[in-house]
């Protein structure tokens, strides 16, 4: 049976916008992925709550940018009951088997992943794509994380063709820089999350209801 190809880009979405949805776009087609999942983060440990909307809020604006694309927004690591990105990685390759995923991040996370909880482990557990995003380049190449995957590296090609994913392999993509960023939609429209109050949003993959509540 052949694999299901699935990135996972994580992150808190708050808001979701137009540039998560255009560069999930461009690893979906650079990598040959059959879709990409949104993981909505309840709350990133490496980010200040001050400022998070809930996350229904949050899954909703991924919802609407995700509209159209293969690109599933979901808040599973709430079901999951994982706090750290190895964890929730761990249990997504428990739960789904029959799919091979690749972890997908911009250069700017590549610069700061020597300080994620067990950041070798997701390395050994499936392929990382680093995504380029102006001004971190230099930052992302000389990181602690960046000496140690190095070794790793392998062409986009290889992901593309032939048999099974094998990790660690760590693929760079050159991306067009794209100034949109959620720190600026938030700077100018601080009450951007009222305009998702209402229902409740559903999971797009686990199909749970995300209370309004839930998040902030």
């Amino acid at each position: 049976m052949i694999p299901i190809r699935t990135g996972l880009l994580g992150g808190s979405f708050n808001p979701a916008h137009g540039g998560h949805r255009r560069v999930t776009r461009f690893a979906i087609d650079a990598l040959g992925l059959d879709e990409a999942w949104w993981l909505v983060s309840p709350g990133n440990p490496l980010k200040p709550k001050k400022g998070m909307a809930p996350l229904a809020a949050r899954l909703k604006s991924a919802q609407r940018q995700a509209r159209g694309a293969p690109i599933v927004p979901t808040a599973i690591e709430r079901e999951l009951g994982t706090r750290y990105t190895v964890d929730t990685l761990r249990a997504l390759k428990r739960r789904y088997p029959k799919r091979e995923f690749i972890w997908l991040m911009g250069s700017d996370n590549l610069a700061q992943f020597h300080r994620w909880r067990s950041w070798r482990e997701i390395a050994r557990m499936m392929p990382i794509a680093v995504i380029a995003r102006p001004g971190y380049t230099g930052a992302a190449m000389a990181s602690p994380a960046m000496a140690w995957l190095r070794r790793y590296r392998v062409p986009k090609a290889s992901l593309l063709h032939g048999g099974r994913w094998s990790a660690p392999a760590l693929v760079l993509l050159r991306f067009d820089p794209d100034p949109r960023s959620a720190t600026a939609i938030r700077r100018a429209d601080p009450d951007w999350a009222l305009r998702y109050s209402g229902h409740s949003p559903r999971d797009n993959l686990t199909h749970r209801l995300v209370a309004q509540e839930e998040g902030a």
